[in-house]
């Protein structure tokens, strides 16, 4: 049942060969974990043999070695949890292939509730479980107590049962990885430690050891513990960082024997999230593990290379807060003893998900580092990054894990500050309006200050301080499922927009600047619009090859009427910048022709939308803004009082308005020229969140929302963007028409929802004849229309169908009514106006 650090004897992989490691390979894998063994393996099975994993010391050192070994399904971004489902599956292949035990015990579990807004959260998992195919039930106390005879059902409000919970042997998992991964051709050197890795003119890798030197078309750091230090070596620094996790191993327990003796099985798990506290059977005893708030890195800057399988000193009184709630909830623990305290290093990312994939300017260089939970997640990670080197494309949407979420912002100070909250929270509620406060404020605009004497209460976007709201003086967010302090003051700013004017800060969105002879060719082949005139923008999805998208952006030609130069300015979302920028950059021509750089910092940004908006600009600029003279989708060059300025005729809020770009250093000086003209017209500033309620009225989605890499045009709606008919081969064109002619299989829907005190926030089930049929992608309240609004994926099949929909949301079905057109200005009048 299990097996303690204390009882592990490294498996030994016998190494049949007599020849010296090879000197020339497909891939490098770096790291001997699960991690990097999963990653051999897919690699093996997907035919790609030509491949050497290459471990410092034995397998399993690191963090394996010590790994509790728990493994579940439950994880807060719904596409993880099927990867994770995946890898529970996957063990059975493994062991059969390989012949080696990898201690599978698929037990069940409990997930514990003390609090009713943990309940609800709970209910949440159960509604996302029903679209995921993952079996959960909501339970009684009694109930939970009837599964797991340990706890007091009376320091419990409600629980959750998961069948598909349970532990294995790490170094048996491990070990069944590598040998399944040889028997399939790859290669496995141990003891063989990498000192460098080089990149060649020619563009392949020198991975340069102990033992001589790999040339390797592609290297994959699964360093694990040294994934900072693999990085460093191609100039690369990795938000990671190890943390010191403890867990103790109880003597054996009576209860635990009667149990087993009682039922023939094993007590399954428990999570204890009010405690902080995950459990286990060891044995004859229990194992119980903690995300204590006193926690504490290790080894901050540098890890030692010859840190292997060796246990950190354990600190009982660092834990002792969760252990004195874990015996309360769980009172066999007062009567027994303590036989071990296991106390080893593990990686986190700042947001406690993985760091995969390809590295953004180091064609060939992989990462898939930072998996902290390395027995649910390492098979999917290994799938999904053996996906993307062979078939340039990951099979399953993994922006919650994609490296690319973080970029330069992320320094190792942010990223200690970072993980230590998440560590600390690991088992906390995120409710839906909390922002945490780790590692912030970090990058602000010019205006910040200004803001924040408005009441500004903010939130961190790539690494920026975003205005959500702002808040009366003595007003604060009190956090919560249902609606909360911020709703009058978000419907307030909502009515400042629609009857009159309002101005946000827009800094956060991402801007590039496109240029070069080549420009306008490169363009028309990425993008699947049709390219707009000079002085005139558009909506542009970008496809991948298989036809999904991959991006959506608004593009303007900057080219004057008489211009010959080619001079693009494409805006899209500010979280997936360097995702983009890796897509654009390895899509470049090579001959030089076009070139393209990511604003950033250098440009930033305000927008004012409502019917007053033009008045307010006629007042700043010199420029005619008339309609007739700045029609809808038009852009140009203009004076903002004294600020120069790009000003875009567009607005995410469906109403009449403005974008305005504005570099940094003239930003105040605009936003005051907007303000001072607004004063007549009642002008008020408004935030992301009643930017969400308004763009709600007008069915209008976003990326890594509505827009994401498993949905084609069609299905979400762009289909009317995407210029099927133009001349230019453009990446993906042949999918989507494909798609176009099928009719694809999902549509984007909005609805209408029967809610009272709270509103949906994303990955809720949608219910339609009795059946979960689809999922909800966002929603909220729409203030103006006073409407609760969710928009979601269902089967084509049922998209056009009226009535007969439902919503679950905290536990309960909601009717909902399809809503086809948008509540607010449907037939575009106020926004072309």
């Amino acid at each position: 049942m299990g097996l303690l650090p204390e009882f592990i004897v490294p498996i030994q992989l016998v190494d049949v060969r007599e020849n010296p490691m090879k000197s020339h390979a497909k891939v490098v894998v770096i790291g001997g974990g699960v991690v990097g063994c999963s990653v051999l393996f897919h690699l093996a099975r997907h035919g790609w043999t030509d491949i050497v994993l290459l471990e410092r010391d034995e397998l399993t050192s690191g963090s394996t070695w010590h790994a509790a070994g728990g493994m579940h399904t439950i994880n807060g971004d719904p596409n993880v949890a099927k990867l994770q489902k995946y890898t529970i599956s996957l063990y059975k292949e493994i062991e059969e292939l390989s012949g080696q035990a990898t201690g599978v015990h698929l037990t069940g579990g409990v997930l514990l509730a003390a609090t009713e807004a943990r309940l609800d959260w709970l209910r949440g998992v159960v509604a996302k479980g029903r679209y995921l195919g993952i079996e959960l039930e909501e339970i009684s106390p009694d109930e939970a107590a009837e599964l797991m005879p340990l706890l007091d059902p009376k320091q419990f409000v409600g629980a959750v049962r998961n069948k598909e919970d349970g532990h294995l042997d790490p170094s048996g998992v491990t070990h069944a990885y590598a040998k399944a991964a040889r028997k399939l051709g790859a290669e496995v050197e141990r003891f063989t430690k990498v000192e460098d890795i080089v990149r060649r003119a020619d563009g392949l890798w020198r991975v340069i050891t102990n033992k001589g030197e790999v040339v390797a078309e592609h290297v994959v750091n699964a360093g694990g513990l040294w994934a900072r230090e693999v990085g460093r070596m191609v100039g690369l620094e990795l938000p990671v960082l190890a943390m010191e996790h403890m867990y103790l191993i109880t003597e054996d327990m009576p209860e635990v024997a009667a149990w087993n003796q009682k039922t023939g099985s094993e007590i399954i798990h428990a999570v204890d999230f009010d405690g902080e506290l995950y459990l286990r059977q060891e044995r004859g005893g229990m194992l119980m593990g903690t995300y204590e708030k006193a926690n504490k890195p290790w080894s901050e800057f540098q890890t030692p290379w010859n840190f292997g399988h060796e246990l950190l000193e354990a600190d009982i009184d660092r834990i002792a807060p969760s252990l004195e709630v874990g015996f309360r909830h769980f009172p066999a623990f007062q009567n027994t003893g303590i036989k071990q305290i296991i106390n080893g290093p593990f990686t986190f990312a700042p947001d406690g998900n993985p760091l995969v994939g390809p590295v953004r300017g180091l064609p060939g260089f992989w990462v898939a580092c930072g998996v902290m939970a390395g027995f649910s997640q390492g098979g999917g990670v290994g799938l999904a990054l053996s996906n993307w080197m062979i078939e340039g494309d990951p099979g399953a949407d993994i922006w919650a894990m994609d490296v690319s979420r973080y970029g330069d912002w992320a320094t190792m100070a942010y990223t200690n500050a970072k993980v230590r909250e998440n560590y600390s929270r690991r088992f906390s509620i995120r409710f839906p309006n909390e922002e945490l406060p780790a590692g912030r404020p970090l990058k602000t605009t010019p205006v910040y200050d200004l803001l924040s004497a408005k009441g500004a209460q903010w939130g961190g976007a790539y690494g920026l301080e975003v205005p959500l709201w702002y808040a009366p003086e003595g007003v604060k967010d009190e956090f919560s499922w249902r609606r909360s302090s911020d709703f009058e003051h978000v419907a307030n700013e909502v009515k400042t927009v629609r009857e009159g004017v309002g101005l946000s800060e827009i800094s956060s969105f991402a801007k590039y600047r496109v240029t070069g002879e080549g420009a306008a060719a490169w363009l028309d082949r990425l993008l699947a619009c049709k390219l707009p005139r000079p002085g005139r923008m558009t909506l542009a999805p970008m496809l991948k090859e298989d036809g999904r998208l991959i991006g959506d952006f608004t593009l303007a030609n900057l080219g004057g009427p008489n211009s010959e130069s080619d001079d693009w300015f494409l805006a899209g979302s500010g979280v997936a910048e360097q995702y983009h920028m890796r897509w654009f950059e390895a899509h470049l021509p090579q001959d030089g022709s076009v070139s393209i750089e990511a604003s950033g910092a250098k440009l930033t940004g305000l927008s004012i939308a409502g019917p007053k908006a033009r008045d307010v600009l006629a007042k700043v600029t010199r420029a005619d803004v008339s309609n007739a003279a700045f029609p809808f989708m038009a852009i140009s060059k203009m004076d903002i009082g004294m600020a120069p300025c790009l000003v875009g005729r567009v607005s995410y809020t469906g109403d009449l308005g403005y974008e305005i770009w504005v570099a940094p250093e003239y930003q105040r000086a605009a936003y005051q020229a907007l303000m001072a003209a607004g004063e007549e017209f009642g002008i008020g500033l408004f935030g992301s969140r009643a930017l969400n309620a308004l763009r709600l009225e007008k069915n209008y989605g976003s990326w890594a929302r509505e827009y994401r890499p498993i949905y084609g045009p069609l299905e979400a709606g762009l289909d009317r963007f995407v210029a099927y008919g133009k001349q230019a081969d453009f990446i993906g064109k042949q999918a989507a028409l494909a798609e176009r002619k099928q009719g694809g299989r999902l549509r984007l829907r909005a609805f209408v929802v029967d809610t009272v005190d709270a509103d949906v926030i994303g990955d809720e089930p949608i219910w339609y004849g009795g059946a979960v049929r689809g999922w909800v992608t966002s929603g909220g309240y729409a203030h103006h229309s006073k409407k609760s609004v969710a928009i979601g994926y269902v089967p084509k099949e049922i998209a056009d169908e009226a009535d007969g929909f439902e919503i679950e949301l905290l536990g309960k079905r909601h009717a909902a009514r399809m809503q086809p057109i948008p509540l607010f200005d449907a037939n575009f009048e106020r926004m072309r106006g």
